[in-house]
């Protein structure tokens, strides 16, 4: 993967702005209106006010979000609520949660990773649009950091690397909050340290979470080089997560299909838990549910191929039934089967869970999946650790 190395990170100062769970957020791609009002109540401090700032969305009009969100982050960095590093560190994080009636820990390193163009050894498998692309690009440009990380894997398994999350992770943490779904999240700042980007050097970055944010700061990056040549512009804050090491779920989006010809066949389930606990990712089975009188009939299918399901799905079914504009995606399967309830779709189309391994696979034999194809969960949290981009 590229160099990485420590960074002066900025993190909030409890002193100053208040309890943590009232700052962070999610990231901004899944934070719906409603939830984004919910934190700005929370607190003057939290960071979705930068995030997703106030005001127009056009940078050329006076009082735009993005001049509104440079304003507020050189405040609160003046005032105290957010502080810089002394000294470039590593910061080790960990998320531990409850999946399938079990406690589960994903932890990695936050570092600046420098940035390469798509297709060496940073590994995409989503495409991006360019509306988010350029709405994070504003962004970039007015505050001059990077105010999330995007999440990265390597293949692994990484005995040293584990050993020393291990170690780190033993001890009292810097900063510690549980979301609103229950997850744990939890940083501690690990000194400079060479070993971190020798273990890590020969190994590829998939991208689990941040393709239009890696997208965005290669965009800002040739920008600034035009004008100034290399600078701290050059890298970007990435959590990097040993995937044989650590349990990394990798959920589906469910598909949502609004105009067109529903499904036909498939084996009827009775229930949707039912159909749920038989859905496999290894075997290809997905569901579907569709409008039968006055229910709705579930239905189990099976393909041939090989995973992830979601891939194949798009190959043989939904890029000819459901083209275009015509699919809505949602990680609830209940919220996939209301809307064929309700008449505002015409099928849904359950998919299993995959492994960030058979992402791998499927990006080193040169596919790109559909967009919205894999669901990581849980994501860092904006708002635990910030790296500055500036020119000093």
């Amino acid at each position: 993967m590229p160099r990485v190395s420590p960074f002066r990170a900025l993190t909030y100062d409890g002193g100053v702005a208040g309890p943590l769970d009232e700052l962070t957020a999610p990231p901004y791609d899944v934070i719906s209106d409603p939830r984004r009002e919910r934190l700005l109540a929370g607190s003057p401090y939290n960071v979705v006010r930068l995030d997703l700032a106030d005001g127009p969305h056009d940078p050329a009009v006076e009082g735009n979000r993005y001049e509104r969100a440079a304003e507020l982050l050189a405040s609160w960095r003046s005032s105290g609520v957010l502080s810089l590093d002394d000294e470039p560190a590593y910061h080790v994080y960990e998320m531990r949660f409850e999946l399938g009636g079990a406690t589960r820990v994903t932890r990695g390193i936050f570092a600046a990773m420098d940035l390469e163009p798509w297709g060496g050894s940073v590994l995409p498998h989503e495409d991006t649009m360019p509306g988010p692309v350029e709405d994070r690009l504003c962004l970039v440009r007015a505050t001059r950091a990077h105010l999330s990380p995007i999440y990265g894997t390597v293949a692994g398994p990484l005995a040293a690397f584990r050993a020393l999350l291990d170690d780190v992770t033993g001890s009292e943490p810097e900063a510690e909050v549980t979301d609103d779904e229950g997850v744990r999240h939890r940083r501690w700042r690990f000194p400079a340290d060479a070993r971190i980007a020798a273990w890590l050097a020969e190994l590829p970055l998939l991208i689990a979470d941040g393709h239009h944010r890696y997208t965005t700061a290669l965009a800002y990056r040739d920008e600034r080089r035009a004008v100034s040549g290399p600078g701290p512009w050059d890298r970007i804050l990435t959590l990097i997560v040993d995937a044989a090491s650590e349990h990394v779920p990798v959920l589906p989006y469910h598909r949502v299909q609004l105009t067109g010809d529903p499904p036909a066949g498939g084996e009827p389930v009775s229930s949707l838990p039912h159909l749920l606990r038989a859905l496999d990712d290894d075997e290809l089975t997905y569901g579907t549910a569709r409008r039968s009188g006055r229910g709705v009939r579930l239905e189990l299918h099976r393909l041939d191929g090989r995973p992830p399901t979601v891939d194949v799905l798009h190959r043989e079914v939904l890029d000819r039934s459901a083209a275009g504009g015509s699919l809505r995606f949602t990680h609830d399967a209940d919220d996939a089967v209301r809307a064929v309830a309700d008449g505002t779709a015409v099928a849904a189309y359950l998919l299993p869970a995959t492994t960030p391994q058979r992402i791998l696979a499927a990006v080193e034999a040169g596919e790109r999946l559909p967009r919205k194809s894999t669901f990581f969960w849980p994501k860092p949290r904006t708002g635990m650790v910030m790296m500055p981009i500036g020119d000093g």
